[in-house]
């Protein structure tokens, strides 16, 4: 039997949420990934409409037998993003079209450079097709267009839940990067850096209240943003990521101790990574009964129109969701992943090459799909999806 879609690393979080959207969304799904016991019970719901092979992007060759075996022309990778080149190396030769959920900046730039390498084999990526780089690129895109020149753009994400209580928010390896990595920033026209710690600025937010932020690094939008913008003379650039106190009271520890570390160490004559070692361990942290999440993705740009001075904020406000409770916000990543790998499916996005969302991603459509999930798109204050 072919598949619609192909999802590596569906067995987490982000994988289960987009495998989900696109089963709702009437398509088969072939999952892919290393823990089948945690998406048990979707084999046994869903019946006929997916199934799950056992992959290991580490393993080229199997990978991309398994991918053609799906019979999958679009491919979602929810895999870390330390393995996104190395995935969209396997995708090409496998001929397959894809999303991913955003990679570092470095990252970025590899995955841009296969454009041409993409476009003589007709196939499609997408680098960041989720909420942060994903939903905000694409009210970038939308806002951007309203400006003559730009002076800056802000971007950032903030989340609160119901229940203070640590739940581990979208990736801790991700979520430890922000905390951890000097962030280069855009100022007055040139590249500053500064450490997340000592950035730590209180702002208002729709639908989260006044909550800390810290300035982070290894967001891609730092780049893309800029490239996007710099015919329109953009000076400014600033990444910033908002967390609830709650949930920073636990990060800090787990810096603190070495945890975040990527670094090997020996371990009962093994080798093991402090920070993988975590992020399986935390897979184990549950839910409190009711706990609800509520997101903002954010864009703020200032420039002027016809030589008036003019400013626009955009707005994702991400509420809970009947029936998702134990995805939490996350379902800002996920979902967006399953819109544009629709879009690719049908064709709506048919411009083969490499590109983050802002380039490519059709805004009107996409709005449209993200109201259809309850997310709802402002702009100054007023709704327009």
């Amino acid at each position: 039997m072919k598949f619609d879609f192909c999802i590596i690393g569906a067995t987490g979080m982000q994988g289960k949420i987009a495998a989900i959207d696109l089963i709702k969304s009437g398509y088969t799904v072939f999952m892919c990934g290393r823990d089948k016991s945690r998406i048990e019970h979707l084999l046994e719901k869903y019946g006929k409409k997916v199934t799950f092979a056992y992959l290991d992007l580490r393993d080229h060759k199997n990978a991309k037998k398994i991918i053609k075996t799906s019979g999958s022309k679009v491919v979602i990778n929810c895999a870390e993003g330390d393995w996104n080149i190395e995935a969209l190396k396997i995708f090409a030769e496998a001929g397959v079209h894809s999303v991913d959920l955003g990679s570092d900046i470095l990252m970025t730039k590899k995955q841009l450079a296969m454009n041409n390498a993409l476009k003589k084999k007709r196939l499609i990526h997408i680098t960041g097709g989720g909420s942060v780089p994903g939903i905000g690129n694409v009210m970038l895109h939308h806002a951007a267009e309203k400006f003559d020149s730009i002076d800056t753009v802000e971007v950032g994400f903030a989340w609160n839940s119901n229940i203070k209580k640590f739940v581990v928010p979208f990736s801790i390896q991700s979520i430890l990067e922000e905390f951890t990595m000097i962030a280069p920033y855009l100022h007055n026209g040139k590249i500053e850096r500064i450490k997340p710690l000592d950035s730590t600025v209180t702002v208002y937010h729709r639908a989260i209240g006044k909550q800390k932020q810290i300035k982070v690094g290894h967001h891609p939008e730092t780049y893309t943003f800029y490239q996007y913008c710099k015919n329109k003379g953009i000076k400014n650039l600033d990444f910033y990521a908002g967390f609830p106190e709650h949930s920073t009271k636990k990060i800090f520890p787990m810096i603190e101790l070495g945890l975040a570390s990527k670094e090997e160490i020996d371990f009962k004559e093994t080798k093991i990574k402090p920070v993988e070692f975590l992020t399986e361990l935390l897979k184990k942290v549950k839910m409190s009964k009711g706990y609800t999440e509520t997101e903002n993705l954010w864009v703020f740009i200032k420039g002027k129109y016809e030589g008036k001075n003019r400013k626009i904020l955009m707005e994702c406000v991400v509420p809970p969701l009947k029936g998702w409770g134990d995805a939490g916000c996350n379902i800002d990543t996920g979902m967006p992943a399953s819109i544009i790998a629709q879009m690719i499916y049908n064709k709506i996005i048919d411009k083969t090459g490499s590109y983050s969302p802002e380039y490519i991603v059709p805004v009107e459509p996409f709005f449209k799909e993200l109201r259809k999930r309850k997310m709802s798109i402002y702009e100054n204050g007023k709704v327009i999806n």
